[in-house]
């Protein structure tokens, strides 16, 4: 019985799940969303059941089983009594989805019960795929919704009872079943689709192929193979883990053979993955929830991010360039050798799905609609070659890997939903705003600041989406009350949640660096944050400079914001390093540092005084370098 229930029954049960998520996605793509509260509810039913399912199956383990003795048993029972109240609570919003609607969110006793059990359900689901971080600040924010009321001022609000809090998070628009839930059902999920596909028919390997051809016979060009790889691949994944478990087995060791080390190697992927978020047209969830909240179209946030990616990028292979000739890290293919084009180019065939997809966003398509005829073109093309061709098997297989992405940040987003009916309930979010502005004294600079802080110590431990949704509500309306444009406010706190990922002590993707280097996650978060320095900086770029956005700007003034911006980041990655054609002193250190700070200013004067600065840095550092060589 325990057998069949392992090898036959659940995986049956998972695959059946993840074939039904994939299809349902598609369906609504091509005819059209059913209602929200039918759309959300089906779309969490199912990622409920592979949670839970994949969880049971696991029980069965032998290792397991030796290890826990009589508590897999137990473990069964409770995974089998949380399915049990996560399917009952979702299946009622699903099957008496009029009727909830017709009470305008009155909730019964009943469904205070239903509420509660989802919540039990959601956060063990997320305990089991995400981590605790998420599941204890959604239970803090519970708790503060009931009992609030009995803290001291500016925190306290005038209170409310456990109906009330149930109402909201379960039956509220803003609650479990609100808008992140919802691009999680839509978008997200058709563009997890579409970069699972992308894998399963090569099209990944064949990115970091053209990256390695790009890159071999420069200075460490593993590491810039990492980089471009990484970004390119973040138009498919568009999350740092996927990112780093993706490229990262193909780079990591790449590094490794060429001399770096094994912490440096793992940091340099995680910072470039990390950075994929950011790179349209895919980008990650983040961006389809920054659209609606902000009401902007997509499009508009992919062309806004596009130049800020590529600063990071551009920044980033400064900084491994210069890592590369301060530790003299050999190239990685000689002169001589021979870059197999013919074979690249034969398979390029399978990226044809991207520019169908960037096409009809560009024409105006709507992002799920792009989703599925980009689907569509990478299922053809598979078919040109018997590797690749999407059988029957394989077709299944491609719908599990794509559920197995889609349940973290789905259950992401519905935690996050808990979190922002509870903000929405009491207030706090105004408050914290408020609060801001406040220590800030007004000032914009001290004001940027203690937000960035605040995104990477609220978004330690969390997936970007949910980071940035958490963000968005607390601090981006205080950089909007100082004057900062709305896009320019959400892009940065967006920036600011994504570089949670490599910062300590919690960095997801220096983890998952960590796990295919060997080498201590705590190092190589530390180094991720060393090489990803300069790259802290590029979001104050597009706040003091919002031509770099391109938004209401002239083609003169984007290009020369771009170049500064750039230019300002190299100089910070020079000053990080103490690194150029040489060895810096402290003194040079110092003007290089004050050069980016200087580009950071949309000022023309500041702009020509940075320049006149690394003017003279390039031609003091290139003659102390020929007078070294000399003697």
């Amino acid at each position: 019985m325990a057998d069949a229930l392992q090898h036959k029954v659940l995986p049956t049960v998972i695959a059946a799940s993840a074939v039904i998520l994939v299809g349902l996605t598609l369906y609504t793509a091509f005819f059209g969303v059913f209602p929200d509260g039918i759309q959300r509810s089906a779309h969490l039913l199912l990622v409920m059941i592979l949670v839970f399912a994949s969880a049971l199956k696991a029980t069965f383990n032998p290792d397991i089983i030796s290890r826990t003795g009589s508590t897999a048993i137990l473990s069964r029972i409770w995974i089998v009594i949380a399915l049990t109240g996560a399917a009952i609570a979702t299946g009622h919003q699903l099957f008496n989805f009029d009727a909830i609607n017709d009470r305008y969110g009155s909730i019964t006793q009943y469904e205070i019960v239903f509420g509660i059990l989802l919540v039990i359900a959601l956060f063990d689901g997320c305990r089991r795929t995400i981590g605790w971080p998420v599941v204890l600040l959604a239970a803090l924010f519970i708790l503060y919704g009931l009992f609030g009321a009995y803290l001291p001022d500016p925190l306290a609000h005038r209170g409310y009872s456990l109906k009330r809090v149930a109402s909201q998070v379960y039956l509220g628009g803003g609650g479990i079943f609100g808008t992140p839930l919802g691009v999680s059902a839509t978008f997200v999920t058709g563009v997890v689709v579409l970069g699972a596909l992308l894998e399963k028919t090569g099209a990944g390997q064949v990115l970091m192929d053209y990256a390695t051809a790009f890159t071999g016979r420069m200075r460490g060009g593993p590491a810039k193979a990492a980089v471009v790889g990484s970004s390119l691949m973040g138009m498919i994944s568009g999350t740092a883990v996927a990112n780093v478990l993706t490229t990262g087995p193909i780079s990591i060791p790449l590094m490794r053979n060429s001399g770096y080390r094994k912490e440096a190697a793992g940091a340099i992927e995680a910072v470039a993955s990390t950075g994929g978020q950011l790179m349209p047209p895919v980008m990650g969830a983040a961006a389809f929830i920054m659209a609606e909240f902000t009401n902007t179209s997509y499009i508009t946030i992919a062309k806004a991010a596009f130049l800020p990616a590529v600063i990071f990028y551009a920044v980033l292979l400064a900084m491994v360039h210069f890592e590369a000739v301060k530790r003299n890290i050999p190239v990685m293919r000689n002169s001589d050798s021979v870059t197999d084009w013919a074979s690249i180019l034969k398979r390029s065939y399978l990226l044809i799905p991207l520019p169908v997809f960037v096409s009809m966003l560009l024409n105006g398509y709507s992002i799920m609609l792009a989703s599925f005829w980009a689907i569509t073109a990478s299922a053809l093309v598979s078919y040109l070659d018997s590797a690749t061709a999407q059988t029957p098997r394989r077709i299944v297989e491609t719908c599990i890997a794509a559920a197995n992405a889609v349940i973290p940040v789905a259950l992401a987003c519905a935690v996050a939903g808990v979190i922002i009916g509870i903000i929405t309930l009491t207030g706090i979010g105004l408050k914290f705003s408020t609060l801001v502005v406040i220590l800030s004294g007004g000032s914009l600079p001290l004001a940027l600041v203690l937000t960035m802080l605040t995104c990477l110590i609220l978004g330690m431990g969390l997936p970007t989406a949910a980071a940035y949704i958490l963000v968005a509500t607390l601090v981006a309306p205080a950089l909007v009350d100082l004057g900062v444009s709305l896009l320019a406010a959400h892009l940065f706190v967006l920036y600011s949640a994504m570089l949670s990922s490599i910062t300590p002590p919690v960095a997801l993707a220096a983890y998952a660096a960590a796990s295919i280097a060997k080498g201590n996650p705590l190092k190589i978060a530390v180094l991720a944050c060393q090489f990803g320095m300069a790259a802290f900086a590029v979001p104050y770029f597009f706040v003091y400079d919002p031509a770099i956005l391109g938004q209401d700007v002239t083609w003169i003034q984007i290009t020369a914001s771009f170049v500064t911006a750039i230019l300002g980041g190299i100089c910070a990655s020079a000053a990080m390093l103490g690194y150029f054609t040489g060895r810096l002193n402290l003194v040079e250190r110092l003007l290089f540092a004050a050069a980016a700070i200087l580009f950071m200013s949309s000022e023309w004067r500041f702009d020509l005084t940075a320049f006149a600065i690394l003017t003279v840095l390039i031609f003091w550092t290139t003659r102390q370098k020929i007078k070294s060589a000399k003697t």
